[in-house]
């Protein structure tokens, strides 16, 4: 795969969100941020390069994953042909910071508050939620070097996914370009196809930090690790299992509503990377945590990453949906 080789060629050491922005940039001069779109017949393929730079650093996932899924949405919906450069996608709606929308002879501008604005120091644009005179989510794409956007310190003490400077961003009148009509968000198809490619970023990880187990075992057995590497390979089959069954099926219906889909995935994939960091470190000891710096990095990013899941609050909404059904095979 073209990714996986161009990216190890690339350091695998990021010391800062600086450093993320050059490592995202070179990406995308390369042409390797152009993604099939969900549902078009090649979701496994995009879902693979999002697991491929999971594996190489989380932060700079983070930051490919959300600009990859703005040029998608941006094109499901419509929207204006993005221009070269690196896109945030912003849509964490927590009380405190809600982004007002004011129409202005035509014009969209911005006013409030955005929370949680991964690489908001190192990318050129955002596509965000923010909401309209009658209360109703609209997506607007902003340009970030223009007056009245500040990009503020405030809102991101992180170790964990630390580097990509997840912080607050406040606007005061700056100038955008509503995307798709208010509501279109979340209604569409590829919201929860795109939580699914969350997914295939934390297994991009775990599979990562499973190979330094496997290269282990393959220099000397030692039957304790083997057992830790046997309950590894169950849960990253079973993880990549159900990865590729979620991406024929939005493949084969694309306009489905994806929701129990993407929280069934996301909750598999997210156990089997919990298991995977439990076993990989009981078996390898204290070492790859001290002497390898890629190991390290993704064992602290890894755990951050997860939460975004909401744990029992995605389990009990699936449960929701298993109510009305039944299992089998």
């Amino acid at each position: 795969m073209e990714l996986q080789a161009f990216l190890q060629r690339q350091p695998t050491h990021y010391p800062d969100t600086e450093a993320l922005g050059r490592g995202l940039r070179a990406l995308v001069e390369a042409g390797l941020d152009q993604l099939p779109l969900p549902g078009r017949g090649q979701t496994l393929e995009r879902f693979q390069c999002l697991t491929v730079v999971g594996g190489h650093d989380l932060g700079l996932c983070k930051l490919y994953e959300g600009h990859t899924d703005a040029l998608a949405i941006i094109r499901q919906l419509g929207g204006p042909t993005p221009s070269s450069g690196t896109w945030g996608m912003w849509a964490a709606e927590p009380p405190h910071a809600r982004v007002r929308v004011s129409r202005e002879n035509g014009r969209v501008r911005l006013f409030g508050r955005k929370a949680w604005c991964s690489g908001a120091a190192v990318l050129s644009h955002a596509l965000l939620t923010a909401w309209d005179e009658q209360n109703c989510q609209q997506l607007v794409a902003v340009a970030l070097d223009q007056p009245g956007v500040t990009v503020t310190d405030q809102g991101w003490q992180a170790v964990g996914m630390g580097t990509t400077g997840s912080v607050e961003v406040q606007f005061d009148g700056a100038e955008g370009q509503a995307v798709g009509n208010p509501g279109d968000y979340l209604q569409r198809p590829g919201f929860w196809q795109g939580g699914i490619g969350i997914a295939a970023c934390w297994y991009g990880a775990a599979q990562s930090l499973a190979e330094r187990l496997r290269q282990h075992c393959a220099q000397r057995e030692e039957p304790h690790a083997l057992a830790h590497l046997g309950a590894v390979d169950r849960e990253l089959h079973g993880a990549a299992s159900v990865l590729r069954a979620s991406a024929a099926s939005i493949d084969a219906a694309p306009q489905a509503n994806a929701e129990r889909l993407a929280r069934r995935a996301r909750a598999v994939v997210e156990d089997a990377a919990e298991q995977v960091l439990r076993h990989v470190g009981r078996a390898l000891g204290a070492g790859p945590y001290c002497k390898d710096p890629q190991f390290a990095q993704l064992s602290a990013d890894l755990p951050v990453f997860l939460r975004q899941s909401h744990a029992e609050r995605d389990l009990a909404a699936l449960g929701q949906h298993a109510i009305k059904d039944t299992w089998t095979l």
